[in-house]
């Protein structure tokens, strides 16, 4: 898909990014099955025509937008991880990082965790696997403070608990209200790293 879209120049891109966000925006607020090309290109000023230069159809935008909201999450995020010394303040940063993109891309995440299912199969691919490299990336941190030492089902119990806790703040938390999402991400980190210290230390007893 990369390929197809590398054939539009910059103005062209502002008008498919347009388009993304504002499909994003309505497929959250109205669903995916109940949008429709017509909604889109209304939205957005657009005629159909218009909408289908860029994509060929509905799916491709979805997978679109799926597909760039996860290329900000992974984006330098394995570097930037190598340069951070201590596992728990590689667990901060991530936490952090998160929280700031997914309050700057609330309706993509949206999306993400409840549309997902309505890709055609070889866009779920892409981006399946580029969700279980983010996966990774956070599991592998999280093995570097247990030390490597556990269980594989442990592991993504806990991993999939970060995320849990980082993505659902989107059915409660308004980042206008007197939380700023600096704040909630040091609240968030400080509850879940108390929380893995006390499984480290009850580990270590019934071991």
């Amino acid at each position: 898909m990369e390929k197809y879209w590398a054939r539009f120049d910059k103005k062209d891109w502002s008008k498919i990014a347009k388009i993304g966000k504002v499909a994003a925006k309505l497929f959250h607020e109205k669903g995916y099955i109940e949008t429709s090309i017509d909604d889109i290109a209304g939205s957005v000023k657009m005629t159909k025509g218009g909408i289908y230069y860029y994509f060929g159809s509905k799916n491709e935008i979805l997978f679109f937008v799926l597909d760039h909201y996860l290329d900000f999450f992974l984006g330098n995020l394995e570097q930037e991880l190598k340069e951070i010394g201590d596992p728990f303040s590689k667990i901060q940063f991530i936490i952090s990082r998160h929280i700031d993109l997914y309050n700057k891309n609330l309706s993509e995440g949206k999306v993400l965790l409840h549309e997902i299912h309505c890709l055609l199969p070889e866009y779920f691919r892409v981006i399946a696997k580029k969700e279980k490299k983010y996966y990774t990336m956070a599991a592998e941190v999280l093995s570097d403070y247990f030390g490597k030492h556990i269980p594989r089902d442990q592991l993504k119990v806990i991993t999939f608990c970060l995320f849990g806790m980082c993505n659902w703040i989107y059915a409660w938390y308004d980042p206008r209200g007197p939380v700023t999402p600096e704040r909630l991400a040091k609240i968030i980190y400080g509850i879940f790293s108390v929380g893995v210290r006390q499984f480290d230390e009850f580990k270590k007893r019934v071991t």
